[in-house]
């Protein structure tokens, strides 16, 4: 054998053990692809409830790099050689997919062609189609933590290079709602030297999150604050995160107005006029961050008005003893039955309109199905309220009618977007059927 077939035989070889590791490594993540698509259909995570991936496929050229980037995980596969979603309703906006794409052949986008996702009408800068006023976190659609504080920060940093008011009488700006867009957009307008003040209207910060579980795992990744440096940690809970915010904003000396509903946002005077509890603030510009969960879904019963119904759960102990029902079945409404089962002499039951429970994280699936193996939870499948009394509620299943002995009621049926609010400071709504 001549030495040049021999370099080329050897060549070869040095090639295929090159790409060896690179072809088991596709392989291997197409084999993972087909167990969590079963697995999505299974738990119904194959429909996108709101933002989501979606692929190119003239695009993408198979890198795999969306799937390694991920951290919720099995959200995307690799199919034949192309990414494809798999999972899209456990994706939850961390859009590090498509910031990973080479190729560009991701976007995040709202609602499918049948499903659609109101949305306020918002520009890049987070600006509304009213000038002036901005809207940013989970009311523009942006729920994870980490995005809602990044937004924050990104508006706020760009009203910083527009013009500033020269009234005393008039701020440069009213921030609404303290959790964490609010907040994060609170610690940038003190950094940039701002007038302004932040309105919420429950006592404490934290918003949406303070009602959360108790121990919930809120923040996987730590945020940066200029003055103030890194906060969080690879992994942090509810509470904890509470606490490092109530130290920032102390720290930074934020003007903190808590506990004042705001009633209305207009123009006047070439400034927006901002109805809070009894003040009224004038500013150049409004950040609205209120969240669209702060307006619970009501189930529209008789009893509903009774004041133990509650939309929110916070500290499971103070329910120790109680005969509790909760309505719902997604990841909220099985995180606060679980909380609620551990507390003992606690009797919970879960009402749920389906047969089973669907779009739920599998870690939750696991726990859920465990407590009502050991009896710890008892679920009423397919049924829906009917009457909430003071002692009891009456549930209507596909045959029967009954009543449970009740002291409690928790409604976990989502949130809906405050439409006639945003209507009347003048915002328009779109619904988005697949679109960024």
């Amino acid at each position: 054998m001549s030495d040049a077939a021999l370099i080329g035989i050897v060549g070869v070889a040095l090639g295929v053990l090159a790409i060896a590791p690179v072809v088991f490594h596709l392989w291997r993540k197409e084999r993972v692809t087909d167990e969590a698509e079963a697995l999505a259909l299974e738990y119904g995570l194959h429909e996108p409830a709101t933002l989501h991936p979606v692929i190119d496929p003239e695009r993408c050229i198979g890198t795999g790099s969306c799937i390694d980037v991920c951290p919720e995980g099995k959200v995307i596969g690799l199919r034949h050689g192309q990414a494809i979603a798999v999972a899209p309703a456990s994706c939850i906006g961390h859009g590090l997919c498509e910031r990973s794409c080479p190729m560009e052949a991701i976007q995040l986008v709202f609602g499918t062609a049948k499903r659609g996702v109101d949305i306020p009408r918002i520009k890049g800068d987070f600006e509304t189609n009213v000038p002036g006023l901005y809207i940013v976190g989970e009311l523009g659609g942006m729920g994870l933590i980490r995005n809602a504080f990044n937004q924050g920060k990104q508006c706020v940093d760009g009203i910083a290079q527009r013009r500033r008011s020269d009234d005393p009488n008039v701020l440069d700006l009213v921030i609404v709602g303290a959790g964490p867009a609010g907040l994060s957009a609170s610690l940038h307008a003190r950094h940039h030297g701002l007038r302004f003040v932040t309105v919420d209207r429950e006592p404490d910060l934290g918003g949406t999150v303070r009602h959360y579980p108790r121990k919930k795992l809120v923040m996987t990744e730590p945020v940066k604050i200029p003055g103030i440096g890194r906060i969080g940690a690879r992994e942090i809970r509810k509470e904890e995160l509470i606490a490092v915010w109530s130290r920032v904003a102390r720290e930074a000396d934020l003007p903190l107005a808590l506990g004042q509903h705001v009633h209305s946002v207009t123009r006047a005077g070439g400034a927006f006029e901002v109805r809070a509890g009894t003040q009224t603030y004038r500013a150049l510009r409004v950040v609205l961050a209120i969240g669209r969960r702060g307006v619970p879904r009501k189930l529209g019963v008789p009893g509903e008005e009774l004041p133990n119904v509650q939309y929110a759960l916070s500290e499971p102990e103070s329910f120790r003893g109680d005969r509790i029902l909760v309505v719902g079945g997604g990841d909220s409404a099985v995180e606060a039955a679980l909380a609620l089962s551990e507390q003992p002499a606690t009797k919970v039951r879960v009402s749920y309109r389906r047969d089973r429970f669907s779009r739920i994280k599998p870690g939750n699936r696991e726990r859920v199905e465990a407590a009502i193996e050991d009896s710890r939870l008892e679920v009423h499948w397919a049924t829906n309220v009917e009457r909430v009394e003071s002692d009891r509620v009456w549930l209507t299943g596909q045959s029967d009618r009954f009543a449970v002995e009740n002291d409690q009621v928790f409604v976990f049926a989502g949130g809906e977007l405050p439409t006639p609010f945003l209507k009347s400071c003048g915002v328009e709504i779109d619904t988005k059927f697949g679109a960024p």
